[in-house]
């Protein structure tokens, strides 16, 4: 991530409407997945400062695993369920895990399927993974290269690589269905300016309270659709 994103980060989770919207539907994916648990153990894979953590605490014991040694600096009272480093043979913890997050983690990655075979070997028998990654390629823009992405999955392409890996997919879905047709237009408009990848902003309050309202609509009544800024898959061990 660009260093000047990773300075504007924490307040974009805490205020931005896309944040705020991805973490109700997470939430609510988390809740039905460990059916109501208060006692899981959780792993968020390259969980920064642990933002998460607040939220999936209610579910049981939340750790996380993140390279970046200066994200996990900013932690807090998280410090000590962060482990700095990259989920491989070298992360040893003390038990499976009954879900294991990968939130907009693996299209930082080239060649993600050795992370993947690691989260499979860490689960639970009946444990499951939960990934969301930036959806097709074709709505690449500077937004990508600010975060240091390597590629965006369609639907098809996650499960695709979910199953190279030696792990089934349960279900997949898109988010932020009308986001689409804003990622064109920026898509459009950075085809002809050469202007540089800029952090974004958050918009004034009431705006930024309607966007809100209408994504968390959107995904209730049109989650459905084939098509959307964000791919979200289940997964488990094979």
């Amino acid at each position: 991530m660009d260093p000047r994103y990773a300075r504007a980060y924490p307040q974009l989770y805490a205020r931005h409407w896309w944040w705020r919207v991805r973490e109700q539907i997470l939430v609510r994916k988390v809740e039905t997945l460990l059916s109501g648990s208060r006692d899981a153990r959780i792993l968020d894979v390259g969980c920064g400062a642990g933002l998460l953590f607040d939220a999936l605490e209610a579910f049981g014991h939340v750790e996380g695993v993140e390279a970046d040694a200066a994200a996990v600096s900013r932690s807090g009272r998280w410090r000590e369920r962060i482990s700095v480093g990259n989920l491989d043979d070298e992360f040893a913890p003390a038990g499976p895990y009954d879900l294991i997050l990968m939130l907009d983690v693996l299209e930082h990655i080239a060649g993600p399927g050795h992370v993947l075979r690691r989260a499979g070997h860490l689960l639970r028998p009946n444990g499951r993974i939960l990934i969301t990654v930036p959806a097709f390629t074709w709505l690449w823009t500077s937004h990508d290269e600010i975060n240091h992405h390597v590629t965006r999955y369609s639907a098809a392409e996650l499960r695709a690589l979910v199953a190279a890996s030696g792990l089934v997919t349960l279900e997949s879905q898109y988010l932020f269905q009308s986001l689409v047709a804003a990622k064109l237009f920026v898509r459009a408009l950075e085809a002809i300016s050469s202007a540089a990848p800029r952090v974004p902003g958050i918009p004034p309050a009431p705006l930024n309270a309607m966007i809100q309202t209408w994504f968390c609509g959107e995904h209730a009544l049109l989650g459905w659709l084939p098509f959307g800024t964000s791919t979200l898959a289940i997964a488990a061990a094979g």
